[in-house]
């Protein structure tokens, strides 16, 4: 492990002390044999929040520790139903009220991006931010030619932090791979790769642009959503200019219903949105926190809303998006014989697992929950059934559908703030029932063939090349067929277990030889030490290869 990983996880401890989050940390089952290692710490003597709240001493502790753990206090705050109200009050703050860099920087960094000065790129700017968040700030603004716009600026030093940040994750998430059991199942590395990825775009504003510009096209002239426009002439990797959108943050709901809003109307659209854009466009806005929603209320039985902040979007693999609408159609058909078949088929459980054990699983975690309004029913609790019920027969997680769970998260969160009498399987299934029918009438699938028709020219054109050279290597001895199973995979990762156990063996034996040695030059006797030591060496030479060959080396 680098010296600066090590550096960054005393910080993480020291902020977590230092704000009093150690009570919580000594509270849980699991820590409980270690709660001495925090009495010992001196963080814990000297240095304590005092006269604060227990959610205020979340909120700072993840302000100081960085981006990518306020991003994780933004999907708790989503959450009321699941943390205390004023843990859940307290994280709302993180939303767009994160303290925010000097008006000076913010200035200086879009001249520097635009090669202008700021006068000669706007009528006027307010120097006071309109929004901070974690990765960037929003400042007001007004162009010369008229228009009310925002100027998004990223964060100083953002890069440096979030790397740092991502390879303590890649650190520990080897640490789990190496030595977790569940490791295999739960796949950490592939997480935080995918992790990273998302996080490393959304540090690209331009990236961010392009996106908005791709939703405002996908719902044009549509009466469920509105994405404002983008300046390209004014944007760049760190600098971002967009039309300034006017509505009330969904969050505040006393507001909306003293306007008359039709809140259940708003809430049905929100689904309606959420599964247009999941299975029809298949491009999704996935920051879906109440920070990052407006409701445009002109006319408030119709109202629309207004999305910001387009830094994560998620699209599916055609194969991930079929499967997903068939198994949503399948549970809400309550058909958990094809919901079953349908997990075996994709891959998500092992080819051997039995469909109807896995059936009744489902069966038992699923069935308690139809027929209720949304306000009985915690999709998180149901989750959190269904991952037991996964490692019973052994269901890995899929690491691309990782941000969309975390957008039906946020979905659910913001549908039970709004309207919790929301029958969400009457919503979502006519939207999906009409998305399958659309991809199987005959005019969808002949222009999907036609789309894929000069690939499969390009690729027959190239068979008989393929066969040429496979019949000349087959002829000279080289053809060489890769066969890889499940169990092969497995078994590789035994052996890279070993071969760790294995050096970790020889590492105590070093320094158990190094005590043996220094025990020998000081003895009063250092022949009897002498002979110790030979002893000790040929007992490590023999285990040593021992477990060499028990590991096929």
């Amino acid at each position: 492990m680098r010296p600066r990983v090590v550096v960054r996880l005393l910080q993480i401890q020291r902020a977590l002390v230092r704000h009093g989050l150690d009570d919580f940390i000594r509270a849980t089952h699991l820590y409980r044999p270690f709660r001495f290692l925090f009495y010992l710490s001196p963080w814990t003597w000297f240095q304590r929040s005092a006269g604060i709240t227990r959610g205020e001493r979340l909120r700072l502790a993840l302000e100081e520790l960085g981006p990518i753990f306020i991003k994780f206090g933004q999907v708790l705050s989503t959450r009321r139903d699941l943390i205390p109200l004023d843990i859940a009050d307290e994280l709302a703050k993180l939303q767009d009220r994160v303290p925010p860099f000097g008006s000076d920087v913010a200035i200086a960094a879009i001249e520097s991006a635009l090669s202008a000065k700021l006068e000669d790129i706007f009528g006027s700017f307010d120097t006071v931010p309109l929004a901070a968040a974690s990765i960037a700030q929003v400042h007001a603004a007004r162009l010369k030619t008229g228009q009310d716009v925002v100027v998004k600026i990223l964060r100083p030093d953002m890069h440096a932090a979030i790397d740092l940040d991502l390879e303590v994750l890649d650190a520990l998430a080897a640490l789990a791979n190496e030595y977790w059991r569940e490791a295999r199942r739960l796949r950490p590395i592939e997480l935080v790769g995918e992790y990273r990825k998302t996080i490393l775009d959304e540090l690209d504003l331009m990236r961010e642009a392009a996106n908005a510009a791709q939703l405002k096209r996908n719902f044009t002239g549509s009466p469920l959503l509105y994405v404002p426009e983008v300046y390209w002439d004014y944007c760049r990797v760190n600098v971002m200019v967009m039309e300034r959108i006017h509505g009330v943050i969904v969050s505040r709901m006393d507001e909306l219903r003293a306007r008359g809003t039709n809140i259940a109307k708003l809430a049905e659209n929100g689904v309606e949105i959420f599964f247009t854009q999941v299975f029809r466009h298949n491009f999704f806005h996935a920051d879906m926190h109440p920070g990052n929603i407006f409701v445009q209320i002109d006319d408030p039985e119709n109202p629309r809303y207004a999305a910001v902040d387009f830094g994560i979007v998620g699209t599916l693999r055609p194969r991930d998006q079929h499967y997903l609408a068939e198994n949503f159609m399948a549970f809400f058909e309550r058909d958990y014989a094809r919901v079953a078949a349908l997990h075996v088929e994709s891959g998500w459980v092992p080819a051997g697992t039995r469909v109807d054990e896995f059936e009744s699983a489902v069966r038992t975690v699923c069935e308690p929950i139809f027929n209720k309004p949304l306000k009985e029913i915690s999709f998180a609790q149901v989750l959190l059934r269904l991952f037991e019920t996964a490692r019973r027969f052994d269901m890995q997680i899929q690491p691309q559908l990782i941000l969309l769970q975390k957008t039906l998260f946020n979905i659910e969160g913001l549908g039970r703030e709004l309207y919790p009498e929301l029958d969400l399987w009457k919503t979502a299934q006519p939207i999906l029932r009409s998305w399958m029918r659309e991809r199987t009438r005959p005019r969808a699938v002949l222009r999907r063939m036609r789309t894929q028709l000069p690939d499969t020219i390009e690729a027959l054109k190239q068979l008989p090349q393929i066969f040429q050279i496979a019949v000349r290597e087959a002829a000279e001895g080289r053809l060489r067929i890769k066969v890889e199973t499940a169990g092969m995979v497995q078994l590789r990762d035994e052996l890279r277990r070993a071969h760790g156990r294995r050096d970790v063996a020889i590492a105590a034996g070093v320094l158990w030889l190094s005590g043996l040695i220094w025990l020998a030059l000081g003895a009063e006797y250092p022949w009897f030490g002498w002979v110790q030591l030979c002893a000790a060496i040929a007992l490590a030479v023999r285990y040593c290869s021992s477990r060499t060959r028990a590991v096929g080396l």
